[in-house]
């Protein structure tokens, strides 16, 4: 994972925080919290790091997702969690979906 830009690590710690594989609420996080993730994460799969499969990416082994997550410091992890928590909560909320 070290030879990738820096944006690319950036998504895929973003990714990792969601579990082995995206759905469709990553897209909506994009817009809600400012991030570029959709570019980078497509830099990963060229790599063969990530799968994409109907629009939804995967990690192609679980300790490629534990490693993206492990880049992370642990205080980092929980602000980037709570901060998708509630950006989930707002996508939701807007959108009267309780699927998220």
């Amino acid at each position: 994972l070290n030879r990738l830009p820096s944006d690319v690590l950036s998504a895929m710690c973003s990714l990792s925080c969601f579990g082995s594989c995206s759905d469709r609420s990553l897209v909506g996080l994009e817009k809600e919290l400012g991030l570029s993730l959709s570019d980078p994460l497509d830099h990963a799969v060229a790599e063969g790091f990530l799968k994409k499969k109907d629009g939804q990416f995967h990690f192609v082994d679980d300790r490629v997702k534990e490693s993206a997550y492990s880049l992370m410091k642990p205080e980092e992890r929980c602000l980037h969690h709570f901060n998708y928590g509630l950006a989930l909560c707002s996508v939701a909320k807007r959108n009267d979906d309780d699927g998220l």
